[in-house]
């Protein structure tokens, strides 16, 4: 087909075997080719009509701009034929970590975002990203809606319909905290995260970045960490996050993640929607924990 020999002449030799990247929630293409004479690349595909096309172009503006420091796949280049769009990337011989985290791995991920984090606090000035504090209040404040009686409340644990005022008072404090020049990924967690063969972290799908406070990305990876049983509000003390920012952000990520879990099928992978619920429930896991709420 007119699309598979594009690609073909792309990478100067013929695909001889895909490997569908495993994680990720979207439904377009994404997988490890191997040509005919052994090179290997991560490509991603989607039709010009479909947001997924946008999300990839965006992507590869912003990978090709991030500081050497930082450790995540680059592109090769990208194409436009036959209706789609196609990103070429390196591809990383790596694993995803599984859950529960096993603690070098998290470390090893903590190490890289720290290490990203500190290289990004001045971003390339030819992007141009959205700050969060706007997102937490257009996007991440489900609660106040809620609270307010403009939307239903979603499943829930048992305790959230006496602490609605709390969780929405926690997220209306939390953009002035998050406000920050550094440049976030925006999407971190395990199934962004690659391990390779020498326990080194890449962090994957730098689709959604942000400016704001590091924390706050260093407070969704863990919520991961909080579920297979890790001392998180340990492993968050060199983040130097204020105790209502923390907060705040595990409220706000509930809030957003479990909305999203009850709002039917998604059109994108069907897991979805059970991975919003879970990490819904363990954001407020966390923070009830934190709060002393039974």
């Amino acid at each position: 087909m007119p699309l598979r020999a594009a690609i073909d002449d792309r990478l100067g030799s013929p695909v001889a075997a895909a490997t569908t990247a495993g994680g990720g929630f979207t439904r377009a293409f994404a997988s490890v080719v191997e040509t005919a004479t052994g090179e290997r690349a991560f490509l991603k595909a989607a039709p010009l009509h479909d947001p997924n096309s946008d999300a990839y172009a965006r992507e590869a503006t912003i990978t090709s701009a991030l500081p050497i420091e930082v450790r995540a796949p680059r592109p090769r280049w990208t194409l436009v034929t036959e209706g789609y769009f196609v990103l070429c990337l390196d591809a990383i011989d790596g694993r995803i970590p599984a859950l529960p985290w096993k603690p070098e791995d998290l470390r090893a991920t903590l190490n890289a975002w720290h290490r990203s984090a500190t290289a990004l606090q001045n971003p390339p000035r030819d992007l141009r990203l959205p700050p969060l504090d706007h997102l937490v209040r257009t996007e991440l404040s489900h609660w106040s809606e809620i609270f307010a009686g403009r939307t239903p409340l979603p499943p829930s644990p048992p305790w959230v319909p006496a602490r609605l005022e709390t969780l929405a008072a926690l997220e209306q404090r939390l953009p002035d905290l998050v406000k920050g020049p550094g440049m976030l990924h925006g999407d971190l967690r395990i199934d962004n995260t690659l391990i390779d063969g020498y326990g080194q972290a890449w962090l994957c799908d730098w689709t959604w970045p942000a400016t704001g406070q590091p924390w706050f990305d260093t407070v969704t990876l863990l919520i991961t960490a909080y579920a297979s049983g890790l001392d998180t509000d340990r492993l968050l003390e060199p983040w130097n996050a204020p105790p209502e920012g923390i907060d705040g952000a595990l409220a706000a990520m509930g809030g957003y993640w479990l909305t999203r879990a009850a709002g039917g099928p998604s059109s994108a992978s069907p897991h979805s929607r059970q991975h919003q619920r879970f990490s819904g429930r363990q954001a407020l896991a966390w923070l009830a924990d934190r709060r002393g709420w039974s």
